[in-house]
């Protein structure tokens, strides 16, 4: 067991994007953000996922302004994290080397210490190259594992693929369990076996969507994990990650030390608490769970108990810990845990979006359906971790299945997906599938996938609406959303 955690806090970033689809905006954000860096956190994720293209699609903000601010209200950019998502920087497919190379220059000029890259196949040639450039521009690189569950994905595979990332020079590597499919009988193994095997440090990032994430959190820090990712209650459960307000408790009853403000913790809460009302619209949950959460509400007899069963370590025990900790999640009023989600795989992000997606077409009705037809589509694509881009991949393709039957209707990035255009699949896909989806002249892709795209950097654009490097970074990432944007940024009108 390890005498310190470090905490780090993702609530203005996955926290707000797995509850309230990416909508908090930069002013919002930035009524919390001094608060939370004086709270003691060793780093707090603000930027990247689907921040970006949820500032200029629906919130008409500008996302390196976003960054430029935040960064002027640190004064630092030691603790600022950020996810990418390798070759496919921030948005859903692979980019040409000198964009990868350009942004991440960018982010790190703009206030970034730290990203977290993974690549949603765990193809480690597409972290390769935005590993090399973080580091290049003064950086700390967090390796992620996109943690899945399937016949290929074993502790062995993971322990590996962790391994490649560190001798490729990660500074640090990350657990990264999107759709909280780490059972705790499991955690044990793979994060004992993770940090025997690893010399740099290690991350713990899980969603609480099933009920276990909590509990797992527990049992990284009995493993001695180094940092664990957290958020502050309202924007914390469900989808969301594990509360701090709860592993604070948690990790006092344990006897290690993390370093929080916890009468800042608090007060953090209850701006959030008035965020959580401004955002009530795209919150799915708003108006069913969550309550203020303080640390005498937390039951510490039950702490006590669960922390026993993990000492303990029996399957039992950690099956009777599993209980307990979902009953105390439950009292404190946090979100009903979804344990369908095992055989979906669905991650909070887009699980909240798909709803959000399906209620403002009519279609509510047909989420059931679609989350049983999820896990098919993936075995069909070789069971592919369901992270963006795959997840949204995957979801759109099940949607068509059940909306029009099966492959009637196929995306092109689905046939991307099947090409090896993202990546090596983790296993063969179905030959049933690639036969009805791809041509027979088709031919899959052997390389990186990069390798096969142009430089686009020495192209001459001359467009009205890009008057900055940035703007052209922006143009190249998001295309159509991010020109609409610029068009409204600087009063341009289509057809001028």
């Amino acid at each position: 067991m390890t005498n310190r955690v470090d905490f780090v806090d993702l609530t203005l970033r996955d926290g707000q994007q797995s509850l309230a689809a990416t909508r908090m905006t930069t002013d919002q954000a930035l009524r919390v953000l001094p608060m939370l860096n004086d709270a003691g956190y060793a780093a707090f994720e603000l930027w990247g996922g689907a921040t970006l293209d949820s500032c200029v699609r629906f919130l008409d903000e500008d996302p390196w302004e976003r960054l430029d601010r935040f960064y002027a209200a640190l004064g630092t950019a030691e603790k600022t994290r950020v996810l990418l998502r390798g070759q496919n920087l921030f948005a859903y497919q692979p980019f040409p080397d000198d964009l990868v190379i350009a942004v991440i220059q960018e982010a790190v000029r703009s206030g970034v210490g730290i990203i977290r890259i993974f690549d949603a196949l765990n193809d480690w040639r597409n972290l390769q190259l935005a590993l090399l450039a973080t580091k290049a521009y003064g950086g700390k690189v967090e390796a992620a594992l996109s943690y899945t569950t399937s016949p290929v994905h074993t502790t062995e595979y993971f322990v590996q693929l962790a391994r490649t990332f560190e001798q490729e020079g990660a500074d640090r590597i990350a657990v990264k369990d999107m759709a909280g499919l780490l059972y705790p009988t499991e955690a044990f193994n793979l994060f004992n076996e993770l940090k025997r095997h690893l010399r740099v440090p290690i991350t713990f990032h899980s969603h609480t969507t099933t009920g276990v994430a909590t509990l797992n959190a527990v049992i990284a820090m009995y493993a001695g994990i180094d940092a664990l990712d957290t958020a502050v209650t309202p924007f914390a459960g469900g989808p969301s990650h594990p509360p701090v307000e709860v592993l604070i408790v948690f990790a006092e009853e344990m006897g290690v030390e993390h370093g929080l403000d916890k009468a800042l913790i608090l007060r953090i809460q209850r701006t959030l608490f008035e965020l959580f009302e401004e955002l009530r619209h795209t919150i799915p949950l708003y108006g069913k769970y969550y309550q203020p959460v303080g640390y005498d509400d937390i039951d510490r007899t039950v702490v006590q108990q669960i922390l026993a069963h993990i000492q303990r370590g029996s399957e039992a025990d950690l099956e009777s810990a599993l209980t307990l900790m979902r009953n105390l999640m439950r009292d404190l009023h946090y979100p009903a845990y979804d344990d369908t989600i095992f055989k979906a795989q669905i991650p909070g992000g887009m699980l909240s979006n798909l709803q959000n997606q399906l209620k403002q077409m009519g279609k509510l009705d047909l989420l059931n359906a679609i989350t049983q037809e999820i896990p098919h589509v993936r075995a069909d694509v070789g069971y592919v971790p369901l992270v963006t881009p795959t997840s949204q991949i995957v979801g759109s393709q099940a949607t068509f299945n059940v909306m029009m039957g099966r492959y009637q209707m196929v995306s092109n990035e689905f046939k991307m997906l099947l090409r090896g255009e993202f990546g090596h699949l983790p296993t063969s896909p179905n030959p049933e599938v690639i036969k009805q989806v791809l041509g027979p002249g088709e031919s899959l892709l052997r390389y990186r996938p990069a390798s096969y795209l142009m430089p686009i950097l020495e192209d001459e654009y001359d467009l009205p609406f890009i008057k900055t490097y940035r703007d052209l970074l922006l143009h190249l990432m998001l295309k159509q959303p991010a020109d609409e944007f610029l068009k409204r940024k600087y009063g341009i009108r289509n057809g001028d």
